[in-house]
């Protein structure tokens, strides 16, 4: 598992990356700063209208739509990938969704949403990537800060996002004959609105985020450390 501190590497340029939950605003960020970095993108999200005005900011980047409960759909993507960029060197994941509430207080609908989304859906696109993408490449998946200060009224969220990571970490292990790097980026709260629009339930008092530009440039700066070089 990536180690925080940013690696010296071969950089983006030419770098076939499938980012999934290009929708969302880290997603469309990420896009974008990998994009001006060299690489070249196909991007995947559930919201087709702000998934078209991204790929028209990349100069018509592929698109394909996301449904977090469609696990042979999200297990796809990278086939898909594949087949629209001639390779895969790396795949971003920024699918997520928030859920508040003391753990009496959740329905059960509400606490498989939470999972569907924050760990299935993630790991699926993850899985279906692990054999494509080539020797030497990366996969990654943004949890969260959650994973380690996890607050009062986040139980079920902050279990999903641990799961998550937690699945990352053996990923890890098991991709290191193929010196394949796995990145769970655990963002601090940052100022996307995210935790504003939570399936559930209403955020704790939370400080003023932080500014998700210049977190999403150091998130590339660690892939720009790991990428392969180009083919």
């Amino acid at each position: 598992m990536d180690d925080g501190v940013t690696a010296s590497g071969p950089g983006l340029s030419g770098a076939r990356v499938l980012v999934a939950g290009a929708s969302g605003v880290l997603g469309g960020l990420a896009a974008h700063e990998l994009q001006a970095r060299g690489s070249v993108v196909a991007l995947a999200g559930r919201h087709p209208d702000r998934l078209a005005d991204v790929a028209g900011g990349l100069g018509g980047a592929p698109v394909r739509g996301l449904d977090a409960y469609d696990l042979d759909d999200c297990a796809a993507l990278a086939a898909w990938a594949v087949r629209e960029l001639g390779g895969l060197d790396g795949v971003l994941v920024t699918v997520g969704v928030a859920g508040f509430g003391r753990v009496e207080e959740v329905p059960d609908e509400v606490v498989e949403h939470l999972f569907a989304v924050n760990v299935l859906c993630p790991a699926a696109v993850l899985r279906g990537a692990v054999a494509r993408v080539v020797d030497g490449g990366f996969l990654a998946a943004v949890t969260g800060a959650i994973v380690d200060r996890p607050m009062l009224g986040t139980a079920d969220y902050a279990a999903a996002k641990t799961a998550l990571s937690c699945w990352l970490g053996v990923v890890a292990r098991e991709g290191r004959a193929r010196r394949l790097r796995v990145f769970d980026f655990r963002l601090p709260h940052l100022e996307t609105g995210f935790s504003d629009r939570p399936v559930a339930g209403r955020p704790p008092a939370l400080p003023r985020g932080g500014d998700p530009a210049a977190a999403v440039q150091a998130l590339v700066d660690q892939l720009e450390g790991a990428a392969p070089a180009a083919r």
